[in-house]
């Protein structure tokens, strides 16, 4: 497989790259970098390549202005001569597009062998995709990095400008093979605000991260930048690594400190705000923040406190998270919104603990790693509470520390690549249910289908061989997550989605997965999220889960005592609501439509299929399951079941296998079948 990745905007090279000395170098460059790399290391892709404008500019550094730059054996950088040898930004960049596409269709043309996949970075690249896709066939899949749906939220006024990005980031949904986004956030709340998206286009890969640890001379070098700065060093630093554009809120973080007394007596504020030579000499918008920043240190005499270097390299910005972590500090990102927050990631590689927006992103990483606290980025009172419940609570700070060396292994680039690849691999094929489907299986995912790797080879293979079997799936998971987990898992395409705990049904129609309708209509009868919402809201042990898991029939929260149920049933008969409640693993606390469920919706798809009762299958292993199992006549227990389950066992229509997880619920099929083939019950439908 021969990948190229496509960027356009920024200062792109191999390390050292000098991240803000533009405010198009960003994060962005990490991610390719690190995702092309990881790609270039596998047996299965023969060449990596990363296509960028070549330019001349001594400030910026020479090597823009070289065509060719090898990175390893199979990974290089190509610079594209548009005629125009200045560096572009914004609208600049812009009129100068129509060369690149010129300059790269010619290219192409001239090649003997084509590119397999392209990945365009920001919306720009994907116009370009776009047009070679037109030419030559090639599919490309679209990473946003940052949507302009979600920075127009975060400002008054809509200039013309966002206006025409957003409108070119939706057709670059439009038009992608997929979109990959790197958090829920980002897949389910961010990119469903555009017209164009499609949720069997969307697929969720979290990033990675470089494992090298700083050496000593490093570390040295990172404390030489502080010296000038700061009266005391030893004290714990408060680390800040953004780019100086407003959407990073830096100076709201340089307030939350100036007015927090026990922050600036016992802490010192470290700010790395891009590269800069001095406060005029960049573009518009980063001078203006940095001239905000000096000014509120200045306003509140914080000089000798706060440390915000000119210029600073990779090797220093690594140094600097481990020698935060020994100070025993904390790393900030009070962004107004983060699509994702690679420096979270940063952070947890150094066991250096996090307080970071609770607006995209970070909702995720800090739910997986549960290595910080998340804050309103907008009360800067908020913002110096949540650092110095950190830096001030040492068993506090101590537990998000472990945590963060504990759970980040599994964040990796090479873990990135093997997905991009899976899906890479998928494009060309889509796997179609059975043209006559006579029997159904309806499995919940997680610990049933999932959670041991060759009962998800069982499975697939079961419905390999039996082609008069469909799966569908039915989950608490939102669309997105499902079809992340099938793919990654391995499982059989379903014929059906049941997901977000029964509430949404999704089918595929004309090639694409399309949401049934008239299933919503029928469970939005009484259903007033609302009156849902006021009615728990003084309820202190239950707190709502992340805004993406809030769905149009779903409110879902976590509840720290199952014995607290009855007041949740009371509380909402009081409050008048008909409701559903789902109570599963121990924690998650699901209130839904009173006729919707897993047990409805299997129903439904029955009725999409033309299936009876008779010719379904359940299987599931939680409290989210019960009702799934309770109505269908053939259901399957796995034996990895939750105890809140467990008393399902006894029921006569329910069969518990001896094994677990996939392995578990082919043996239930098995089961099912050999009633049905043996003669005394044959009129059993399986």
């Amino acid at each position: 497989m021969h990948i190229m990745s496509i960027a356009l905007g920024g200062c792109l090279r191999t390390e050292p790259v000098r991240y803000g000395i533009t405010e198009d170098t960003g994060g962005h460059i990490t991610y390719i970098l690190g995702e092309m790399e990881a790609l270039s290391r596998r047996d299965d892709v023969d060449f990596c390549e990363i296509l960028t404008r070549r330019f001349d500019d001594a400030l910026l550094g020479a090597v823009h202005s070289e065509e060719y730059e090898q990175v390893s054996e199979k990974l290089a950088i190509r610079r594209l001569d548009t005629g125009n040898r200045a560096y572009l930004a914004k609208e600049a960049l812009l009129k100068d597009r129509p060369a690149f596409i010129q300059a790269l269709l010619e290219d192409l043309r001239r090649r003997e062998r084509l590119p397999d996949l392209i990945h365009a970075h920001f919306a720009d690249a994907a116009d370009v995709a776009a047009h070679v896709k037109r030419e030559f066939g090639i599919p490309f899949i679209y990473t946003a990095h940052s949507l302009g749906m979600d920075k127009a939220n975060c400002i008054e006024r809509l200039p013309a400008q966002l206006e025409a990005r957003i409108a070119e980031e939706d057709r670059a949904i439009g038009q992608a093979a997929q979109v990959v986004a790197s958090s829920r956030d980002e897949c389910e709340r961010q990119l469903m605000k555009y017209p164009s998206a499609r949720v069997d286009r969307i697929t969720r890969i979290t990033p990675g991260i470089d494992g090298s640890l700083p050496s000593s001379a490093d570390k040295a070098s990172a404390q030489g930048l502080l010296a000038p700065f700061l009266r005391d060093p030893s004290k714990p630093i408060i680390l800040a690594v953004a780019r100086p554009v407003r959407k990073k809120n830096l100076a709201a973080l340089v307030e939350a400190y100036a007015i927090h007394a026990d922050l600036r007596e016992q802490c010192n504020l470290v700010i790395l705000a891009g590269q800069r030579r001095d406060l005029t000499a960049g573009e518009e918008e980063q001078n203006d923040v940095l001239q905000q920043l000096i000014q509120r240190i200045d306003r509140h005499n914080l000089h000798g406190r706060v440390a915000y270097p000119k210029t600073h390299d990779h090797a220093q910005v690594n140094a600097l998270y481990a020698l935060a972590a020994r100070s025993g500090g904390v790393f900030v990102n009070p962004a107004l919104c983060e699509p994702f927050g690679l420096t979270l990631l940063e952070a947890a590689k150094h066991g250096l603990p996090v307080v970071a927006t609770e607006v995209g992103g970070p909702v995720d990483i800090i739910e997986q790693l549960q290595h910080g606290l998340l804050v309103n980025p907008t009360d800067e009172t908020a913002i110096g509470a949540a650092i110095a419940q950190l830096v001030l609570n040492p068993v506090l700070w101590r537990e998000k520390s472990a945590a963060a060396l504990d759970n980040i292994g599994a964040m990796s680039w090479d873990a990135y690549a093997q997905k991009l690849v899976q899906l890479a691999q998928s494009l060309p094929k889509r796997q179609a249910a059975p043209d006559r489907v006579r029997k159904m299986l309806v499995s919940d995912i997680d610990n049933t289908l999932t959670g041991c790797r060759i009962g998800a080879r069982s499975v697939a293979q079961y419905f390999a061989t039996h082609h008069d079997v469909a799966l569908t799936v039915a989950t608490g998971r939102s669309i997105i997550e499902a079809r992340r987990l099938v793919r990654e898992w391995g499982l059989p395409a379903p014929a059906a989605w049941i997901t977000s705990v029964g509430t949404e049904i999704y089918v595929e129609k004309h090639g694409r997965l399309l949401r049934d309708s008239e299933y919503s209509a029928r469970i939005s009868v009484d259903w007033y999220p609302d009156e849902v919402e006021r009615a728990l809201a003084c309820v202190s042990a239950c707190s709502s889960q992340a805004r993406y898991e809030q769905r149009e029939f779903k409110r879902s929260y976590f509840l720290k005592d199952a014995a607290l149920l009855p007041e949740i049933k009371r509380r909402l008969i009081a409050a008048g609501i008909d409701a559903r409640i789902i109570f599963s693993h121990g924690e998650l606390l699901d209130i839904l439509p009173p006729y919707a469920g897993k047990g409805a919706a299997m129903d439904r798809v029955a009725e999409l299929f033309g299936l009876s009762i008779g010719d379904l299958l359940a299987a599931g292993d939680s409290g989210n399951d019960a009702d799934l199992l309770t109505a269908c006549a053939q259901a399957i227990l796995v034996a990895n079941h939750a105890p809140e389950v467990a008393s399902l066992a006894d029921a006569a229509h329910i069969y518990v296998s001896e094994a677990s997880h996939g392995v578990g619920v082919v043996e239930g099929l098995e089961h099912y079948r050999g009633l049905t083939n043996s003669p005394e019950l044959e009129g059993v439908a399986a």
